[in-house]
This record gives C-alpha cells, sequence and structure tokens, in this order.
C-alpha cells in the first residue's frame, strides 16, 4: 500500500540546499511513500482574528496536509531554531486546534546547513513543537546534514554518495515508522 507524505521545506529559497536534499529524498525514497511537497511561501502569517473566515492560503494548505498520511519536515537553522515561515506554517495547520491537521500524522525531520552542526537545533525544537500537536516523529535514525555546500555540483545535483546513501536509508526507516505508527 503507497502511502502519501506532504513534504514541507523549511526554507524559502527556489535553490535551498534543504530543497535539493527534499528532491533528492524524494528520488531516492521507496516506492511504498509517495511525496508531494507542499509550499508554504505563499502562506498568510497566522493571526487569529482571521480564523471565523480563513485565508485562501490557509485553507488550501491544510487540506492538502489534511490528505496526507504522513509528514517530512526538511529544515535549515535559523539562530538555533527553525525558521519562521515554517513556525509559521506549523501555526496555520495546527488551527482551530480541533481541526489541527497534524493531529497523528507520522512525521520525521531532516535538518540541513551548510554549517557543520547538521542544524541540531532546528531539528530539536522542531520535534518538541510537534510532540504538543500529537504527531509521533520519527526517533531514529536521525537525520543532520552538514556543510551542505560541499555535496552539490554546480549544476545543483548531489554528488556525494554517502548522504544520497543516508537519504535512501533515512526514506526506508520512514516508511516502516508510518506504517508502525499508523497501526497503533
Amino acid at each position: 500500500m503507497s502511502r502519501t507524505v506532504a513534504v514541507i521545506v523549511g526554507s524559502l529559497r527556489k535553490d535551498s540546499f534543504n530543497r535539493r536534499i527534499a528532491h533528492e529524498l524524494i528520488a531516492v525514497g521507496p516506492d511504498a511513500l509517495a511525496f508531494e511537497i507542499v509550499e508554504i511561501r505563499d502562506l498568510a502569517l497566522f493571526d487569529q482574528d482571521l480564523e471565523p473566515t480563513p485565508p485562501a492560503s490557509w485553507t488550501d494548505f491544510r487540506t492538502k496536509v489534511r490528505a496526507k498520511d504522513a509528514v517530512l519536515f526538511v529544515t535549515p537553522e535559523y539562530n538555533r531554531s527553525m525558521p519562521g515561515v515554517l513556525k509559521n506554517a506549523i501555526d496555520v495547520g495546527s488551527r482551530p486546534p480541533k481541526e489541527n491537521v497534524w493531529n497523528g500524522k507520522p512525521a520525521a525531520v531532516i535538518s540541513v546547513t551548510p554549517g557543520p552542526t547538521g542544524a541540531f537545533g532546528a531539528n530539536h525544537h522542531l520535534r518538541q513543537s510537534m510532540v504538543s500537536l500529537s504527531v509521533p516523529v520519527m526517533p531514529t535514525p536521525e537525520a543532520y546534514i552538514g556543510n551542505a555546500g560541499k555535496l552539490f555540483d554546480e549544476s545543483g545535483a548531489l554528488t556525494d554518495d554517502r548522504t544520497r546513501e543516508q537519504l535512501r536509508k533515512f526514506g526506508q526507516a520512514f516508511a516502516a515508522w508510518i506504517e508502525k505508527s499508523l497501526r497503533d
């Protein structure tokens, strides 16, 4: 059975390392998973006053995420945390609380940075936020991809076979995590 996965990329830059890693995982991921990048670029900032008649960007985003079986976050780190645009997407999806689109969806996190730490802070801050939304986040394997600027050629293609293999194994583990989480 194929499972559908919403891929949320926490960087808005069209050629970001995070978007490249997301596309690479989609390419090497298991056939059991059907990935779709759900864009967050045009999401209006969350404002509770808008909730009675939410902006179309919120409604579209919520509909796309709600329709998926699971969610994969691919995020950079900004100031030891996730980017504001990603936090906004989480807030938009979590409201109103009784309609939380994240609720119960198995998730995984990949953090990517040009620095050496693999965006560890963003990865864990995101995990912490998802716990309060009843999202079972895959505990292992963890994916911290550092020195991302050295992993791609001039055309943006991944040249590092170890990273490609890491993503392949991560995708397999995520597929198993989704099945386990949805069964439990």
